[in-house]
């Protein structure tokens, strides 16, 4: 579908549910798909548990619950209530599908017939989601007789219902972006609303984590001081799926103590829980089959059982990929409309995403391929079966998707199609462990220096500070740092009063919120323009630019492919002409890290200082796309190779390293080349461990590894034997190192627990490697391993796997689970 062509309009009737079951019953009865399951369980309905509706409710109100089939609550709705009511900030965790917009949407309607001039603010991650529950709010209105308004503020909504949204909206929905550049610096205009504000909505909370979570903790605090000022102290509900530390993550968001709501009174249809995991292709490499080749196997069979199914995919190019080969498929069939299968993700223009929600809850869309902008609340309808192209990074992200399938009460299925990545393999040989899994933490890190100062920028902006006031929970001595640093720059200027006071103004002309994203570090978006007629199809934002749309990149949209003709960097504009290729493109990144400054360090064996250092501390990410591979669709082979000439990302971040010794290394009596491949196989495998053990999203870390080489020439030695002989520790300033860094700039604490934890997390990680099955290292266990070697080179006298594990040995490293 083209940015202009909408889907089929036409009503489809699918969705019976002999349709699922059919297509199980297909998959168990083709041995070669059957064979291939690893996990095959289904959770049981369960009943759930309901209470009477709070006694104290409005009649008006509690005839409007009634009118829409609610007479009575979830046990969790109720806890939820009686804590808002009673005016506690609370959170509610609890699963997809779960009702927990009514854990704070009724208090706030209660107050409302309480003191019609109270007001509420909802803050929703997404424009989507706010205008979702924007339609829902106004049908409760109404049945609920009152007069309030609820209205959406975000950068679509026109200048008129501005107006009318300041002056008379009762219930605000907008997004943490427009209230960071629209609504706080010009709060003066909103003097009324925050005077009556009364309760601060924040759906989906758990996706307020790593950089975007600690920019929105910074958001709060500068709300919460707005509203102080004008004389509100509104109370905070949250809600959120499932996490390990919910309250924790609430209250750190908060900067004060939140009540958390975490049992689950909400019945739930039977599940069909399946793990796939493709075949082995390549038995010596440990390499697989494509997941995204099993993704579109598997989907076809629910597609032709004309069963409604979502696809989620890990990146935009897989969603456009899986997309594609779906609609390759059903091309011949006259039963299904290759309209019917749409993909959604984030870049596509608002009025297309909108269609696509619409498609879905009115059942004109039978299939969508989706990247995680549909993990969220957004209302798309019944749906029966979800698929996971690649394990999501974390526990929560996984059951999360799967909660999209089977709102209806009826069967639902939940496949996970696993990948050759480790920590996908890593669940596929204990599938029944991950049903059972703990669910990760969401972490942040608000006081982050680089995010904290421009948010001190922003709030000095909305409100000159006082000297000794707080910031939310930031200690007053970080803040008399931060306003000091900001006075230093002359961002702001202090003034004494007759009693001794200081105050701080601002003092430049710069418009701070403008320059601060808080979604990255980088704040420009890219325009994707097609060059033949100058439409507008997409966006993106700056780090993906790199890797997406240089030069000669096949930019994929919707299900038809562009190549990228010119880019503007300048002007943060990507010109493309449509064509259909037989490939698309993959880009290949280089990245350097340099320590700037160390924290702590040690020894790893304090009885034996020689063998390896480790440490903590600050580094320099420097990256640099520099290249990139035509893929052929369909058989995913290599066929050309290009250029890419763009400027280098760089970032500062904290990171855990360990280097080896060229003592150690000396005693291993291997190659270079093979130490640097068993010290890049320890480090896949603390990165899996790492992400399991300390239940974080593998994504928020990275690793590499250097070989700690200086720039001096090695010393000459006769050759002994063949090339693999020239063995690393013969160079005394070869000491090799692995890091492991945190994605996010600054850090947000990650791998100072890396460093705490390094013992235990290595004596896993040996674990890994010696429980794994393969012989000499393979995608579960050490990541890719380089098949055999060239006619000149010499074979390697050491598999990946194996000098690891000997370097593991010689630092003395035991295994344990």
């Amino acid at each position: 579908m083209s940015a202009a062509t909408p889907f089929a309009a036409r009503p489809a009737p699918w969705g019976a549910p002999e349709g699922l079951a059919a297509a199980l019953a297909g998959w168990e009865h083709d041995g070669a798909v059957a064979r291939n399951f690893v996990l095959r369980r289904t959770q049981p309905a369960t009943v759930g548990s309901s209470v009477p509706l709070p006694i104290e409710l409005r009649p008006q109100l509690a005839e409007a619950l009634r009118h829409r089939g609610v007479d009575s609550l979830y046990a969790h709705q109720a806890q939820a209530y009686a804590l808002a009511a009673a005016g506690r900030d609370m959170v509610v965790a609890t699963p997809t599908a779960s009702g927990k917009s009514l854990c704070y949407n009724l208090p706030i309607l209660q107050r409302l017939c309480e003191e019609p001039q109270a007001r509420a603010l909802y803050l929703f991650p997404t424009k989507a989601l706010a205008r979702d529950q924007e339609e829902a709010l106004h049908g409760l209105l109404r049945a609920a007789k009152l007069q309030q308004g609820a209205i959406t503020y975000d950068g679509d909504t026109p200048a008129d219902a501005r107006r009318a949204a300041r002056e008379r909206g009762g219930l605000l929905l907008s997004n943490p972006d427009m209230l960071h550049a629209g609504i706080l610096p010009h709060h003066a205009n909103w003097a009324r609303f925050f005077a009556n504000l009364r309760f601060i909505v924040m759906d989906e909370l758990h996706i307020y984590r790593g950089v975007f979570g600690s920019h929105v903790a910074n958001l709060l605090r500068r709300l919460l001081r707005v509203a102080a000022f004008h004389g509100a102290k509104p109370t905070l509900l949250f809600a959120s799926a499932t996490l390990a530390n919910a309250g924790e993550h609430a209250s750190n968001m908060a900067g004060r103590e939140v009540a958390a709501v975490l049992e689950n009174g909400a019945p739930q249809g039977p599940r069909h829980v399946r793990i796939y995991n493709p075949p082995v292709l390549n038995a010596e490499l440990g390499i697989r089959q494509s997941a995204l080749k099993a993704v579109v196997k598997l989907a076809t069979s629910l597609i032709e059982a004309k069963v409604p199914t979502l696809i989620f995919a890990q990146s935009r190019n897989n969603v456009e990929i899986v997309l594609k080969y779906l609609r390759d498929r059903v091309a011949a069939w006259p039963q299904i409309d290759a309209q019917a299968i749409q993909s959604y993700r984030g870049g596509y223009l608002p009025q297309m995403r909108r269609q696509i929600e619409a498609g879905l809850r009115e059942g004109k869309i039978l299939c969508v391929v989706a990247t995680n902008a549909l993990e969220l609340g957004i209302d798309i309808g019944a749906l029966d079966a979800v698929i996971c192209a690649g394990y999501p990074g974390s526990v929560a992200a996984l059951w999360q998707r799967f909660g999209r399938g089977g709102r209806r009460g009826g069967q639902s299925l939940a496949l996970l199609v696993t990948n050759s990545a480790p920590l996908d393999q890593y669940w596929a040989l204990q599938p029944d462990a991950l049903v059972g899994a703990n669910i990760e933490q969401a972490r942040i890190d608000p006081n982050n220096v680089e995010i904290l100062v421009q948010h001190l920028k922003c709030a000095a902006f909305e409100l000159p500070f006082v000297a000794g006031e707080c910031f939310g929970n930031l200690a007053r001595d970080t803040l008399a740092e931060g306003l000091a640093f900001l006075v230093d720059h002359r961002v702001i200027h202090p003034v004494g009063d007759a009693a001794g006071g200081t105050t701080f103004h601002w003092a430049t002309d710069a418009y701070p919120a403008q320059n601060v994203s808080l979604r990255s570090l980088s704040w420009d978006n890219f325009v994707i323009i097609d060059q033949k007629n100058g439409t507008t199809l997409a966006e993106m934002d700056w780090r993906s630019t790199h890797t997406m749309l240089h030069e000669q990149a096949i930019y994929q949209h919707a299900g038809e492919q562009w190549q990228v003709e010119r880019l503007d960097f300048d002007n943060r504009k990507a010109y493309v002409r449509r064509v259909e290729p037989d490939y698309y493109t993959d880009a290949m990144t280089h990245l350097k890290v340099t320590v700037v400054a160390q924290d702590q360090g040690a020894a790893f064996d304090p009885e034996d200082a020689d063998r390896a250092q480790v440490g903590f501390g600050e580094v320099s990410l420097v990256e640099k796309v520099i290249g990139f591979k035509k893929v052929k669709y369909h058989t995913h082979e290599n066929v050309g190779y290009g250029e890419v000439f763009l400027p280098e990302m760089q970032m500062h971040t904290s990171a855990f390293w360990l280097r080896i010794s060229a003592a150690t290394v000396r005693s291993l009596n291997i190659a270079r080349p093979e130490v640097i491949d068993g010290l890049r196989g320890i480090a896949q495998a603390m990165h899996t461990v790492a992400a399991v053990g300390l239940m974080v999203d593998p994504r928020d870390l990275g690793r590499t590894v250097l070989d700690g080489a200086d720039s001096s020439p090695a010393p000459q030695k006769e050759p002994q034997g063949p090339p693999a002989a020239d063995l690393a520790g013969e160079r005394p300033d070869f000491h090799p190192t692995l890091f492991l860094y945190d994605r996010m700039a600054g850090g947000t604490g990650l791998c100072a627990r890396l460093y705490e934890d390094r013992e235990v997390l290595m004596a896993r990680a040996r674990a890994l490697l010696e429980s794994c099955p393969c012989d000499s290292g393979c995608p579960h266990c050490v990541g890719p391993v380089v098949a055999a070697a060239g006619a000149n080179e010499a074979p390697p006298t050491h598999g990946k796997k194996q000098a690891a594990l000997a370097m593991l040995r010689r630092l003395g490293v035991v295994a344990t689970c």
